[in-house]
């Protein structure tokens, strides 16, 4: 659990399912560091969801186009009334549904795309049991549609209807600022060059894809360890986060940062679906601690949860990369990892803080040393 994050004015406390101690760590480090200074602020930009009936279909383009606007998008609405009746109670549903043709990258291929609000769940079930429904009524309404022919009627195949983990239109900011003068940082350079170095590190992963794929990836370090710990589907965010990277044609950094008039921002745009009913939320006793201490979110809370997860992970790994190094916070919760391994005690423990307070360590060097210790004791 990694306390002291303050968001939008809440203190919360974030559940993280991780096999990497220093990622709780330093999500808590950086927590703590923006708390001071008035904390994570986040911004739901929008919750539109994705999915497509994917369909092969050799009829002149013009007949589609009037055929879905003037008859197949009522009549996909209609058919679906019974599939989106509780969804659009609870003030969601389907939002709209396009035709897109793209035959000129594969020969006769056209997409029905939908976009859909799920409220509080992710929706995967519902958007996946409306796309099915879609297919089954695009076959039938291209039989008892007279303009067609009988060969471009039987030259319609449903490919496939699916739901898509890309969803760009689903995405949330979160967001942190101070003056320059209160950049306060412990490694011994001054504000203004801890700010200006911090920058270039960013600006850094938004032109240079080798850096960009693992600053991304200390991202998704936060993310996905509360989208675990939420229930929630892991490689569903991860997949949409390294695509929205790439949106631009070139795979970049997630985060952006800005030094102007004396102000510092440092801020994350995440594209994120996720849900905080269905699925394992009433089931899993942890996931259901999980929401309970994150005081039971709303979907778009869960999503502001998530930006500042990942936000707060990414500042903890540029802050030590451009002033100790990225291995000093590292191999300290690694010392942990190998003294609990080798069963020390806490005398022990205390013993090896001081020994490696100015020494690298290393796993050679921690087992070397302790050998010699209880050698010595013996």
């Amino acid at each position: 659990i990694a306390p002291n994050f303050l968001i939008d004015g809440k203190l919360m406390a974030l559940p993280m399912v991780v096999e990497e101690s220093s990622v709780v760590a330093a999500a808590s480090k950086s927590a703590k560091f923006w708390m001071e200074k008035g904390g994570f602020k986040t911004t739901i930009i929008n919750t539109q969801k994705l999915g497509h009936t994917h369909f092969i279909f050799d009829a002149e383009p013009h007949k589609i186009k009037h055929f879905f606007n003037f008859t197949l998008k009522k009549k996909l609405l209609e058919s679906t009334e019974n599939i989106t009746a509780n969804m659009r109670k609870r003030g969601g549903g389907i939002l709209d549904i396009k035709l897109i043709d793209k035959t000129s990258e594969l020969e006769n291929y056209y997409q029905l795309k939908a976009s859909f609000d799920t409220v509080d769940s992710m929706g995967a079930n519902f958007i996946n049991s409306c796309l099915e429904q879609f297919g089954k009524t695009l076959k039938e309404e291209v039989e008892k549609e007279e303009e067609f022919t009988a060969k471009e009627k039987e030259s319609l195949q449903i490919v496939m209807n699916i739901l898509s983990n890309y969803t760009p239109d689903c995405i949330v900011r979160a967001e942190v600022s101070c003056k320059i003068e209160d950049l306060k940082d412990d490694s011994g350079i001054s504000n203004e060059e801890f700010a200006t170095k911090f920058k270039r590190a960013v600006t850094i992963a938004e032109i240079e894809p080798y850096r960009a794929t693992t600053h991304n990836k200390g991202i998704m370090n936060g993310v996905d360890a509360v989208v675990m710990a939420t229930g929630n589907d892991f490689r569903a965010t991860a997949a949409c986060a390294h695509a929205y990277a790439s949106k631009s044609g070139k795979y970049s950094s997630l985060t952006h940062c800005t030094i102007d008039n004396g102000i510092f921002r440092f801020w994350i745009d995440l594209p994120i679906s996720v849900g905080v009913v269905g699925g394992l939320t009433n089931l899993h006793p942890l996931v259901k601690f999980s929401l309970a201490l994150l005081g039971k979110p709303s979907a778009q809370e869960l999503m502001s949860i998530l930006a500042v997860s990942g936000l707060a992970q990414n500042f903890a790994a540029l802050r030590s990369l451009v002033t100790t190094g990225i291995q000093k916070g590292h191999m300290k919760m690694h010392l942990f990892n190998i003294l609990n391994q080798m069963g020390a005690t806490e005398e022990e423990k205390q013993h090896f803080v001081t020994y490696f307070k100015d020494k690298t360590v290393t796993h050679h060097e921690v087992i070397s040393e302790f050998e010699k210790m209880r050698n010595a004791k013996n």
